[in-house]
């Protein structure tokens, strides 16, 4: 006895995907090799926090496959919702769970593991904005040091720092008792430089702008927060920010601010381990402090939880009542001061490792604030079901994040653009995120390349990250000729993927520029003005604009597909008049498609796969491919292509008059 489910395709699942609450699903069973013999009994066990029972009923027998159906209904509670099914005849049990996590849709004979299906709350949405956006990273320090303002003007006297003479030059490399890097050296950039680069960030085709930490800190990444109330002085001040947020709407740019909220700095006006707030200030320095409740000692006051064993990051414990109302619950609290200042949204570090109920009150109070405000959480996995300290936490529910950074779409681009992962795999398990997350979140992610945490993306891309060598060695090094123009190829068929999927696309600010760097702190490197590769640059403009132009790139359903190992695709569509949120819209179609291998390969689509669609047309290449049975697509070694639907049924697209 063989039993098929594939939760991936409609007439096993129906409808497929993340559901709102109060829906129901219709979910089928094949059952092969047993003739006209029918099972004693079949059932669908479920689970949802509670474990039932459902008997399916038999829908006939055809071509020696017997199948069965059952719908079941979902109620009001948002929740995972686990399936398996169960088949019993003449003693023996047979089992048919879900296969691997990380693919899509599949069971597999004797699994124990269950398909799962995410019930989220109807009433939940992320704001508009986000997935109609192309998103910029700026580390403050490193971008641009705005004219007219003195760069070092509030460099901290007595403080351990260094201020770079050269913009140009390498960021320092100077390890901390953590063994971490110090982190201590800065080059000028602040708020001013960035409000006056708004005409570079529009042209290139922005609409949000995301910031690392821009709190008063010691260092220069700012993770480690010493205010949560005060710009740093280095950045500029709360005037400048605002001023900032201003002129950036008025350009149709939004702003999005991180929030660390897990851990403080040492040297924090809350914590003051190194006495800079003064003997009697502090946690750290007095045990009847404030502040002392908010932090875990052993042993007062030098054993103390810390961040990952950082003694210079000192853990809080979010959930005591008075941290979480200076953060979330006053009136003038940390999460809505800064929203009325001019922020459209917060980016919370390690969201993973924030409690439940903390994230819950954050989101309300944010909502409260201003309702079309983001809530961007750091994740690194599947967002509906990370197990975190031993439990599973669901975070698309709407309950708590709009939605997360898209870490797997990341490792899944540069896994098969280095050859580690064919395009079946790839697409297979991108498909997989696509069915668990409601279209509201999915739609929102931040869809990242490269990232402060990692190595610049045409490093990682060239396969020379510099992983191999020591962290001295790292300042010095460079990719050569071929690796530089293989990383440059690969970047841009990421970026072209991208660019074509839903989510904000996010750029990390100066990999446009085709900069290099090591691991941080090298990927830190200042933003080369002057010095860009402008090859990149123009690339990075086109594939903006493409997205900027075409809708049905921003807001259409989606598709994965994968031709051949080789080559991975998209396709992109506008259905029944109207967009995947049920906007209205012209019926459109644009399929995406990238070529790792560094041989030509033509790739063939059928009718069906392109919403039956007369012609495709090559926007960027003026070509237009006709449908004769199939469409032939030539592709370039290691290059893509996106192409546009030109009619349907002889009906010309709007978008692309």
């Amino acid at each position: 006895m063989i039993l098929h489910h594939d939760a991936s395709k409609d007439f096993y699942r129906s409808p497929s995907g993340a559901l709102p609450t109060g829906s129901q699903v219709l979910l089928r069973l094949c059952i092969e090799g047993e003739g006209e013999k029918v099972p004693e009994r079949v059932e669908l066990r479920v689970w949802d926090g509670d474990e039932r029972r459902y008997p399916m009923r038999p829908l006939g027998i055809r071509e020696d496959m017997q199948y069965y159906e059952v719908q079941i209904s979902f109620g009001l509670k948002p929740c995972l919702y686990w399936y398996r099914f169960e088949v019993f005849d003449e003693g023996q049990r047979y089992v048919l769970g879900a296969g691997d996590p990380s693919c899509c849709g599949k069971g597999a004979m004797g699994s124990e593991d269950s398909f799962q299906i995410t019930v989220y709350d109807s009433d939940y949405d992320a704001p508009a904005w986000m997935r109609e956006g192309i998103m910029y990273q700026i580390m403050v320090d490193r971008f641009y040091h705005g004219e007219g303002t003195d760069a070092l003007m509030h460099a901290k006297d007595g403080e351990n720092i260094s201020l770079h003479d050269d913009w140009y030059g390498m960021p320092e490399l100077n390890v901390s008792e953590n063994g971490d890097n110090f982190a201590n050296d800065f080059f000028g950039g602040n708020l001013e430089g960035v409000r006056q680069k708004l005409p570079y960030l529009k042209d290139l085709g922005v609409s949000i702008i995301y910031f690392n930490p821009i709190f008063k800190a010691r260092s220069n990444h700012k993770y480690d927060t010493d205010d949560y109330m005060v710009i740093d002085p280095m950045f500029g001040d709360e005037a400048a920010f605002t001023r900032l947020c201003e002129d950036a709407k008025a350009m149709g740019i939004r702003i999005i601010i991180d929030g660390v909220f897990s851990h403080v700095g040492d040297t924090s006006i809350y914590f003051n381990r190194r006495g800079t707030h003064g003997e009697k200030t502090g946690a750290y320095r007095d045990p009847d402090s404030p502040y002392a409740k908010w932090f875990t000692f052993r042993s007062w006051p030098d054993d103390y939880e810390c961040w990952w064993g950082f003694r210079t990051l000192p853990n809080v414990n979010e959930m005591d009542d008075d941290y979480r109302a200076y953060i979330l619950g006053n009136d003038d609290a940390v999460v809505k001061h800064w929203l009325r200042a001019g922020a459209s949204g917060w980016r919370l570090d390690v969201a993973d490792e924030l409690p439940m109920e903390f994230l819950r009150q954050l989101r309300k109070e944010v909502k409260s604030t201003n309702p079309d405000a983001a809530v961007l959480g750091e994740g690194w996995e599947d967002a509906s079901h990370k197990v975190a300290y031993g439990n599973m936490r669901s975070y698309v529910l709407g309950d708590t994040l709009d939605s997360v950074m898209n870490y797997p779409l990341r490792e899944n681009l540069i896994e098969f653009l280095l050859g580690r992962r064919n395009a079946f795999a790839a697409a297979a398990q991108l498909e997989a995120l696509a069915e668990n997350y409601p279209k509201p979140f999915y739609y929102s992610l931040m869809n990242l390349m490269g990232s402060h945490d990692r190595a610049r993306i045409i490093n990682v891309l060239a396969d020379n990250d510099g992983s191999d060598i020591s962290r001295e060695e790292r300042m010095f090094h460079q990719l050569n000729t071929d690796e530089r123009m293989v990383g440059s190829l690969r970047e841009r068929l990421m970026l072209r993927f991208t660019m074509s999927v839903p989510g904000m696309p996010c750029i990390y600010y100066a990999d446009e520029a085709g900069l290099e760097g090591c691991a941080d702190p090298f990927c830190r490197r200042t933003y080369p003005w002057g010095k860009e590769d402008q090859e990149m640059l123009a690339f990075y403009k086109k594939m903006t604009a493409m997205r900027n132009a075409h809708p049905v790139l921003r807001t259409g359903e989606c598709r994965y597909i994968a031709p051949c190992e080789d080559v991975l695709g998209v396709v992109r569509t506008f259905k029944g008049g109207a967009d995947a949120f049920g906007k209205p819209a012209h019926d459109a179609c644009a399929v995406t498609l990238i070529n790792r291998s560094a041989h030509p390969i033509d790739v063939y689509l059928m009718a069906e796969d392109v919403m039956h669609a007369t012609e495709l047309i090559d926007l960027e290449n003026h070509e237009m491919y006709a449908r004769s049975g199939a469409f032939s697509i030539h592709l370039e070694g290691m290059r893509g292509i996106t192409c546009f639907a030109a009619e349907f049924d002889g009906e010309p697209v709007d978008e692309i008059e």
